[in-house]
């Protein structure tokens, strides 16, 4: 080995390196999860998705209390992100920039569905170093009802009726599954939900949430997606 310029550094006397008392392993993540939750239900005529506005650090540090989670891509989409909020920015700016290059191209609007292959395409193409987003998307289809499309981190998308997404999730799904979509519930007639029951609906999830959750509080920041557009109002949460 000595012919290559290559010497075996002695073992000897190095317990500073090799001894368990000197030995420290030092670890590098890529990736941060700033917390937050999304909720949307989609309607017969409306598509209504909401957030908290705490964005949370590590541990229990807060770094503002006035950060929602929607993004408008369109004057009938808003996409709704929680997790890693540097990936959460790149990832709406790179949406963003192609659907202004559809705009300019076609010299219209992208539709719903449209927005939703593209969000799935767009995390597929990140699949080996994956965004770390929860992405629900909402918004009205060429018909004018209600839909939301939620994904995993690389791509999967599933169309539904309502979703939870975020830090607070697994306390979400379970009220909206039971509140929304009467599982598990027996005599009951499934109806279409008008938008202030709706509302009423995840106001009090996200209360529940709030109440158990750390990386969920502050404030509940709704976009209620019609045909006249889209309308913006907010609701207190706890700030503790």
């Amino acid at each position: 080995m000595k012919s290559l310029g290559i010497e075996k550094i002695p073992t000897e006397g190095c317990g500073d390196y090799y001894g368990h008392a000197g030995i420290m392993e030092r670890r590098f993540s890529p990736y941060s999860d700033n917390g937050g939750s999304v909720v949307g239900i989609a309607g017969e005529d409306y598509a209504l998705i909401a957030s908290d506005t705490r964005l949370s650090g590590n541990g229990y540090s807060i770094f503002s209390r006035e950060q929602p989670k929607l993004f408008k891509l369109s004057d009938k989409t808003v996409l709704g992100s929680t997790g890693c909020w540097c990936d959460i920015l790149t990832f709406t700016k790179v949406a963003e920039m192609r659907m202004k290059s559809y705009r300019h191209t076609h010299n219209k609007d992208m539709g719903t569905k449209a927005v939703a292959q593209m969000t799935a395409t767009m995390l597929y193409h990140k699949r080996f170093f994956p965004y770390y987003v929860s992405n629900i998307l909402a918004g009205l289809d060429d018909e004018g009802k209600g839909v939301l499309y939620s994904y995993d981190p690389v791509g999967h998308a599933e169309r539904n009726m309502y979703r939870a997404g975020g830090s607070s999730c697994t306390l979400l799904q379970p009220l909206l599954d039971n509140q929304v979509g009467l599982k598990n519930m027996q005599g009951v007639e499934k109806t279409a939900i008008p938008l202030d029951k709706a509302m009423n609906i995840i106001h009090d999830v996200f209360v529940s949430a709030a109440e158990r959750e750390i990386h969920t509080g502050d404030a509940i920041h709704f976009n209620i997606i019609t045909k006249d557009g889209i309308k913006i109002e907010t609701a207190p949460l706890r700030r503790d």
